[in-house]
């Protein structure tokens, strides 16, 4: 391990852990997670703003994350030796003039240029924000850290993006992303000064407190790291959790129309962010002792709400069921993260880094598949079915999730 990554583990280790710095990293996740969704709250505005239809104007939030989706993997892999604070300094400084250009788009063309070039930043940043929390977290709470590190992205889709459509419903949708542009510039000041600098994974020796941990090669090639032990199942579940909750989430309202509660979208909403948030925090506190519980739970909680929301469309079981969606999805974040992280540290810190990338292209390809499978079903079979493939793609994730416990979502046992 590098002097720098073990200057900064030892920091950690003596002052418990960085909140300053996670929260920094936090904040990095929020704007890039609230940036990919913004659009869709804003939609009508821009569509008359541009002279495009809302169809043509929805497929901003495609190009985000198809510029993330494509890019991840190579740029985590071409970036490999490259220290990670000034990387994701250099991430987000792109972010910030990606998303500054979409805010100034003088046409169509140029805001999806401006949206492609901020998903590619805000992929690289994705592939390594959690592998910087777990480096600079004391040992034993890596899973906390990527707790707090990875809360922005349901804190985003609970609140940031109705707090955005309320900014473009006053003052228009350019200034709700120069908002977050500003926030951005913000966020890099944060980091350059609260998050400590580490070494490049690809250099470091595997952490000497893990007892099954040894050096490895400097690099770790995508087709290695898909074969270390737990990794492609956690991959799957990240495939098939990510794209049945993306198929009901991103037409929920139809759905809600669908069961007399179109006036009420704003407020099951809400539910659902709130009982997020209690995911998070509960998910955060147990994260590094119950992995494995935490993620089974998650998936059954998941798949028993969407299997709910397809059978009735009784008022009092669609708001418990918001609920417990809203439990079993919040933590997903960061218990896929953490399990990608941990699974990969088998092989070395780069294998890790790989795993992440690996992730974060999958969960952007599962949210714009979902987008067009959900839209699809939705127009051919009707709200019903939507919410009968969510629960179905949640019976697999469970199904996956059990089926490789001896491998995937194990829980950790380093102690600080």
């Amino acid at each position: 391990m590098t002097a720098t990554s073990c200057d900064a583990r030892s920091r950690t280790r003596q002052a418990g852990l960085p909140w300053s710095a996670l929260l920094a990293l936090g904040t990095a996740v929020f704007i890039t997670s609230l940036t990919e969704t913004l659009p869709a709250g804003v939609l009508p505005d821009m569509s008359a703003s541009l002279g495009t239809s809302s169809g043509a104007t929805g497929q901003a939030v495609t190009v985000y994350a198809a510029g993330t989706a494509l890019t991840a993997i190579p740029l985590a892999t071409a970036t490999a030796a490259v220290p990670r604070k000034p990387l994701l300094l250099g991430a987000m400084a792109v972010f910030l003039v990606a998303n500054t250009l979409t805010a100034a788009a003088p046409g169509y063309i140029v805001l999806l240029a401006g949206r492609f070039l901020a998903g590619v930043a805000a992929g690289l940043a994705w592939a390594i924000l959690a592998g910087y929390a777990r480096r600079i977290a004391p040992a034993g709470m890596e899973g906390r850290a990527i707790a707090v590190a990875m809360t922005g992205i349901p804190v985003a889709l609970s609140l940031g993006v109705p707090a955005g459509t309320l900014i473009g419903e006053q003052v228009g949708w350019r200034a709700a992303f120069g908002a977050v542009s500003l926030v951005t510039l913000a966020v890099i000041g944060w980091i350059g000064v609260s998050v400590p600098g580490v070494g490049q994974p690809a250099v470091e020796q595997a952490d000497s407190n893990r007892p099954d941990a040894a050096p490895q090669p400097e690099q770790s090639p995508l087709w290695q790291t898909l074969q270390v032990p737990g990794v492609a199942a956690i991959m799957v579940t990240v495939s098939t959790f990510v794209l049945g909750h993306t198929i009901i989430y991103a037409y929920i309202a139809p759905y809600l129309q669908h069961a007399g509660l179109g006036s009420a979208t704003d407020a099951v909403l809400l539910v659902f962010g709130v009982a997020c948030l209690v995911s998070i925090w509960y998910v955060g506190r147990h994260v590094d002792h119950r992995l494995r519980a935490l993620m089974v739970t998650g998936a059954v909680l998941f798949t028993l709400a969407t299997a709910a929301l397809a059978v009735t469309t009784t008022h009092a079981i669609v708001w418990g069921a918001a609920v417990l969606w809203g439990l079993g999805w919040g933590g997903a974040p960061t218990l896929l993260q953490t399990a990608a992280g941990q699974a990969g540290l088998r092989r070395s810190s780069a294998a890790a880094d790989t795993a992440q990338a690996v992730l974060v292209t999958l969960w952007n390809a599962a949210m714009a598949l979902g987008g067009i499978i959900g839209g699809l079903l939705l127009q051919r079979s009707g709200a019903t079915v939507v919410a009968v493939s969510a629960a179905a793609l949640g019976a697999v994730s469970l199904l996956v999730v059990a089926g490789a416990r001896h491998h995937a979502f194990r829980t950790s046992r380093a102690t600080s």
